[in-house]
């Protein structure tokens, strides 16, 4: 029997790498299989193309190298990570996926849904999330997060929050098209309330 794959998704500071650290360790004293992963990384290929993504330094990248680097970390953390682990009857929690490229390339940097769906859809093979949670949070108080935080601060940080905007509408759009697949959370209540109400999207997943 086949694992179930339930993506994280959100604009910055949306919490989302607390929210899944605490979901998993829930989900484990429940007695379920679980691995928690993100994008992009979660293997080593991945995680080397993360670091030319994420760079500061690499201000001049083409927004279409940007969504195919994407693109191809994917690929490559589902051939060597996501699948193995589903076909084992893991369950597997990532940190972003498809709607991140989608939200952030495709509405965020003007390229266009289809194109960039086109892109992930040669690249994932048909590996969708069962569940996606959303986690609602306007990108002013995300940013503001992410700053007050001393996170370590992104290439994709610095972008304007008119770059932010549009990713955040996006995500809007993606809700709209996806709805029996993408459940919204409200990003703007207290952390332990995030984290109950992922559990319980997870939790009633059949």
């Amino acid at each position: 029997m086949k694992g179930k794959f339930i993506t994280f998704e959100g604009p910055e500071g949306s919490g989302k790498s607390t929210v899944i650290k605490a979901v998993e360790a829930a989900l484990k004293q429940n007695n379920m299989d679980v691995i928690a992963t993100r994008e992009p990384g979660g293997i080593n290929i991945s995680e080397q193309i993360r670091d030319v993504i994420l760079d500061v330094e690499n201000t001049n990248m083409d927004k279409r190298t940007e969504a195919l680097l994407y693109a191809a970390a994917r690929r490559q953390h589902i051939i060597e990570k996501i699948w193995p682990a589903l076909e084992k009857g893991q369950n597997v929690i990532c940190d972003r996926f498809i709607d991140s490229s989608l939200a952030y390339q495709g509405y965020g940097r003007k390229l266009g849904l289809d194109t960039v769906l086109t892109v992930n859809q040669f690249a994932i093979e048909g590996c969708m999330p069962d569940l996606t949670i959303f986690i609602d949070l306007p990108p002013s108080i995300g940013l503001n997060r992410v700053f007050d935080n001393n996170r370590n601060v992104d290439r994709l940080d610095l972008e304007s929050i008119e770059f932010h905007n549009r990713v955040y509408e996006g995500y809007k759009e993606l809700v709209k098209q996806f709805p029996n697949r993408i459940k919204v959370i409200d990003g703007t209540k207290p952390i332990e309330a995030v984290i109950e109400d992922a559990l319980s999207l997870i939790l009633s997943l059949k």
